[in-house]
């Protein structure tokens, strides 16, 4: 396969931040200042302004799965004045994320120049991956969440997330089929991906979700809380009763809870 010239990567990489129109060699008219964070974050009761957050006991899995949307809407925020800074990791072409992904061409070069804004290099660390996550979650501490969905976006296990990683990601959280997006959830929980959810790595994700809620939720959380919803967990979804949920599991029972169902499509329409 015939190499990329720099110049090639260069082409790619304005593509995509919209540093130039590829169909008449101008610079690309300012960009619509409304995002969708506005509108997004009203979907969930926990990030309403002025609002104490509050959990519903039958979803309260899927507000985990919900969060790990958030660091959409921080890259999807759009630099309104002066040019980004040069990235260090170029990325993909357009052309190949476009089949690798569900978005347009229009969707990556927004998605991108955010990712730009956020991380000039082209890549997340993680410590920078838990600053940004952390903003939405000023009431508690997120870090631990933070670290296990930034484990899920590194998907070459090298300690970075690109911005390929990020949208292709992405792609399956909003746009993937129901099994996609459950099979993405399952190796979030699956910490050591071993290919099955145990109940300590079950009890470290809820102990990280109500870190990250904050003590400030309606109605108030008992200590026991995180220890229950883990045993509420397991008794639906281990059904074998050996101690661990398998993949087969874990989709069966969901695809016959119809809250999870709900919820899987919360975000169809968020691009």
């Amino acid at each position: 396969m015939k190499p990329r010239s720099q110049d090639q990567s260069l082409s790619d990489s304005r593509e995509l931040d919209r540093s130039y129109d590829p169909l008449t060699g101008n610079p690309p008219s300012k960009p619509n200042k409304k995002t969708l964070k506005q509108r997004f974050l009203k979907l969930l009761p926990c990030c309403r302004s002025g609002s104490t957050p509050s959990i519903e006991k039958s979803k309260f899995w899927s507000i985990s799965v919900s969060n790990s949307f958030f660091l959409f809407l921080q890259a999807e925020s759009i630099v309104e004045d002066g040019e980004l800074a040069t990235v260090c990791y170029r990325p993909e072409g357009l052309d190949s994320l476009v089949q690798k992904t569900s978005f347009s061409k229009k969707e990556l070069q927004v998605l991108y120049r955010g990712f730009k804004n956020e991380c000039p290099s082209g890549i997340v660390n993680e410590e920078t991956f838990k600053s940004i996550y952390s903003q939405f979650f000023p009431q508690g501490d997120s870090s631990m969440y933070a670290h296990f969905l930034f484990e899920a976006f590194d998907t070459h296990n090298n300690g970075s997330v690109s911005f390929e990683d990020f949208v292709i990601s992405l792609s399956i959280i909003l746009r993937g089929s129901i099994t996609d997006k459950l099979n993405w959830a399952f190796n979030l929980y699956d910490l050591n991906k071993d290919g099955c959810i145990t109940r300590e790595e079950m009890t470290d994700i809820m102990n990280s979700i109500y870190d990250m809620m904050g003590k400030y939720t309606y109605p108030c959380m008992r200590d026991s809380a995180p220890k229950e919803h883990v045993d509420n967990f397991f008794q639906k979804m281990d059904r074998n009763n050996d101690g661990v949920v398998t993949i087969d599991e874990f989709l069966e029972t969901c695809q016959k809870d119809e809250n999870i169902m709900q919820s899987m499509h919360m975000f169809d329409n968020v691009i």
